[in-house]
């Protein structure tokens, strides 16, 4: 088990099933190249005993408080049979105690509404968090010292981590696997999953709306279109050209469905592209900014940096500490 990273896997009175078996299943299928497993995961309780899901069955565990002590990662998936959470009540005794035992520096990541355990113990105030959409009122008349963006799919804090949904989970345990490991493990997780390893947009494309007509157009095949130009210096009127529709309905129409202008899905898909070429090739800076569509190494270096935090430099060495291009670097 030496070099495995540890996650534990919080499982508490009312645990969604689906939620709580993810982790498992997606950081499980996280493989090297040399098909060795890169986690170790351990489902726990607060206090070793089981719990009862809120599909109405028992789940037995093997692991106590002492799986989130010595965890690299601690995930807390929702649970429904604390409702209280949202009226300040406070977390049951065994509970807090399990959570204080967290080593500092963990790494503590939330699914969907585990966020209210996380805010209604302490840990999120004063930082950036997300949780479900149709909880975000409460979540914020409940605790108004964090800073809630329900419009993400999930937000990364640094130690902190929080998703929005059941497939934002899925969306971030694949975020999680390629800050550790890279695009090609994550890749390969999402392939055994069969699931996407990255979806464009936030939460705002999810909050039930009208649902248009059938005749009405989509912006799909000019998405699809754009995909393939990335390079180009691709605008938003030649993107309303090829959905033939005016920029006003395009863009309109682009942000419902996607969450996000078209401006901004644009740079979200070459940064993309950026991060595959800096991970996995030896191209110098330019050509990579080139490549991405950015068109020069500059424009990448800010895009990088206001997205990321780090310059392409430091992305290549982290992630090829090995390669000419960063040694020379």
């Amino acid at each position: 088990m030496t070099g495995l990273r540890r996650i534990a896997v919080l499982a508490l009175e009312g645990v969604a099933p689906f939620e709580l078996g993810m982790p498992s299943r997606v950081f499980g299928n996280a493989h090297a190249e040399d098909g060795g497993a890169l986690y170790e995961v351990t489902v726990c309780t607060a206090d070793g005993l089981p719990v009862t899901s809120d599909a109405g069955f028992t789940i037995g565990v093997t692991a106590g408080p002492e799986a989130l002590a010595a965890a690299d990662t601690v995930i807390v998936p929702p649970t429904h049979a604390m409702p209280g959470l949202l009226r300040a009540e406070p977390l049951p005794p065994a509970l807090v105690d399990a959570l204080a035992g967290i080593r500092p520096g963990t790494r503590i990541v939330s699914i969907c509404t585990g966020s209210e355990v996380l805010a209604a113990a302490g840990l999120l105030d004063g930082r950036r968090a997300t949780t479900h959409w149709a909880h975000a009122p409460e979540f914020q008349r409940a605790f108004p010292r964090v800073l809630l963006d329900e419009d993400v799919l999930f937000v990364d804090d640094g130690d902190i981590l929080t998703s929005a949904g059941v497939a934002a989970g899925i969306d971030l345990c694949l975020y999680l696997i390629r800050a550790d490991h890279g695009t090609a493990a994550a890749n390969r997780a999402a392939r055994l999953c069969v699931v996407p390893p990255w979806r464009d947009g936030g939460q705002a494309q999810y909050i039930d709306r009208p649902v248009p007509e059938p005749t009405v157009a989509t912006t799909t095949a000019t998405r699809a279109w754009a995909l393939e130009r990335l390079a180009e210096p691709v605008t938003l009127a030649e993107l309303a050209a090829h959905a033939r529709m005016s920029l006003r309905t395009f863009t309109r129409r682009f942000r419902d469905e996607v969450g996000m202008t078209p401006v901004q899905w644009l740079t979200v898909q070459r940064l993309e592209v950026a991060r595959q070429l800096l991970e996995s090739s030896d191209l110098p800076i330019d050509l990579v900014a080139h490549r991405a569509g950015f068109g020069s190494a500059n424009s990448l270096r800010q895009h990088m940096r206001t997205a990321l935090g780090i310059s392409p430099i430091a992305y290549r060495r982290t992630y090829r500490p090995g390669s000419p291009a960063a040694a020379a670097a």
